[in-house]
């Protein structure tokens, strides 16, 4: 099998799931295609040294937060004005609860959201996670902690959500 197939194997089973974790941490599906994109783009250039990892999927995922780290520091992602409110949709059953979570994964700072989708929708250990953002353990832990509290309290005060 040539390097052009195994990246192509590579991507058709895992571009859902990177797209998603994209979404987790940006919010916006179209931000999220972006991100995916681009560290699409960065494997293939390095996809030779990448498939002698052990861990690939892990390699991917850490390109992925640098990827979102990076764009979160770019000055037109601040930018939030609008002259025209954008059409409403129509949601579905579970909607309601979908947009309070992402709301509240939208208020965290960039490493704690990072830390919550690592842990939590990865299913990565403290140890992975730690090694994905490039951290310590304590630091995982502690962003964990935080972030969870600043999410309780915000449950907490819009408990109807969640009844």
């Amino acid at each position: 099998m040539t390097l052009d197939q195994s990246y192509r194997e590579y991507v058709a089973g895992n571009l859902e799931r990177l797209r998603r974790t994209a979404f987790l941490l940006c919010g916006d599906w179209h931000t999220a295609d972006d991100l995916a994109s681009t560290v699409l783009v960065k494997l293939y250039r390095h996809w030779r040294r990448a498939t002698r990892f052990e861990h690939l999927d892990a390699y991917v995922r850490r390109m992925l937060m640098r990827a979102w780290l990076d764009e979160r520091r770019r000055p037109w992602r601040r930018e939030t004005a609008t002259e025209v409110m954008p059409e409403a949709f129509a949601p579905g059953p579970d909607a309601d609860r979908r947009l309070a979570v992402l709301s509240l994964l939208g208020s965290l700072p960039p490493r704690r959201r990072a830390v919550l989708v690592l842990r939590y929708f990865c299913d990565l250990s403290v140890e992975e996670t730690a090694a994905a953002l490039g951290c310590s353990e304590g630091t995982v832990k502690s962003q964990t902690a935080r972030a969870l509290e600043s999410l309780r309290a915000h449950i907490g005060e819009g408990e109807a959500l969640w009844t």
